[in-house]
C-alpha cells in the first residue's frame, strides 16, 4: 500500500493544533540508519486507511516529498470523540532484518466443525491477533485459523496453528489459547435430560 506523506519542519503543540486544523495529522518516521524524520499526512486519507485492517499488517510504501521508503504503522492517536487522527508513528523496515509486529487472526469454517454443527457449542475467539516474527517480504496481511476439526468442548492453541513460511509466532514459551468451543449450560443441560429420559 502507497502512503503519500510531507516532510514536517515545524515542533511543538500550537503547530500541531494549526496542522490538525488544516485537515493534516502530524506524524514520524524512525528506525533503521538514518535520523527520525517529522511528517504531515491527509487526517481524512489516513483515517479512512486505518479501518483497514491490510493498513495495520503490511508493509506501506510511505513517499516523503518524492522519495519512498518502506515503513510498518507502529502506533497512533485518536481524539477522544471526534473522527481525527491525533498522531502516527511509523517504523522503517530493513529488507533483510527481521520484524515483530502483530498480525490478526481470521477464523473460519466454524459452522463446518463438529462443535457446532453437532454440539450446538459456541466459538469464542480468545486471541484476535497474535505477535509474530519474520522478515518483511514475507510478513502476512492475516493468519487464518481453521475451525473445521474443532470439537465441542475443545480448543485451538498458537501451537495448532499453520503458520506461511518464515513466520514464528511469539508466544514467549506458552502454547496461548486462540479459541474455544464451549456448550452453554442450559444446552447440556437439556441434553442430559433427554438423554436420561431416553434410557427410562
Amino acid at each position: 500500500m502507497k502512503v503519500v506523506a510531507f516532510a514536517r519542519t515545524q515542533q511543538g503543540t500550537g503547530a500541531s493544533r494549526r496542522l490538525r486544523n488544516a485537515g493534516q495529522t502530524p506524524g514520524i518516521i524512525y528506525g533503521g540508519k538514518e535520523a527520525p524524520e517529522l511528517i504531515t499526512l491527509d487526517g481524512n486519507a489516513l483515517f479512512h486507511a486505518l479501518k483497514k485492517e491490510a493498513f495495520h499488517g503490511s508493509i506501506l510504501d510511505m513517499e516523503v516529498d518524492g522519495k519512498t521508503q518502506q515503513v510498518l504503522l507502529r502506533d497512533f492517536q485518536m481524539h477522544a470523540f471526534k473522527p481525527m487522527v491525533m498522531h502516527a508513528d511509523f517504523q522503517r523496515v530493513d529488507a533483510s532484518q527481521k520484524i515483530h509486529t502483530k498480525v490478526a487472526l481470521h477464523f473460519v469454517n466454524a459452522e463446518a466443525s463438529p462443535a457446532v454443527k453437532f454440539g450446538g457449542a459456541i466459538v469464542s475467539h480468545v486471541l484476535n491477533e497474535l505477535e509474530i516474527e519474520c522478515l518483511p517480504g514475507q510478513l502476512p496481511e492475516f493468519i487464518t485459523v481453521d475451525l473445521s476439526k474443532m470439537e465441542a468442548g475443545g480448543s485451538i492453541h498458537t501451537g495448532d496453528l499453520a503458520l506461511p513460511t518464515g513466520v514464528k509466532a511469539l508466544t514467549h514459551g506458552q502454547n496461548l489459547t486462540v479459541a474455544t468451543a464451549s456448550v452453554p449450560a442450559g444446552a447440556a443441560a437439556a441434553e442430559a435430560a433427554a438423554a436420561a429420559e431416553e434410557q427410562k
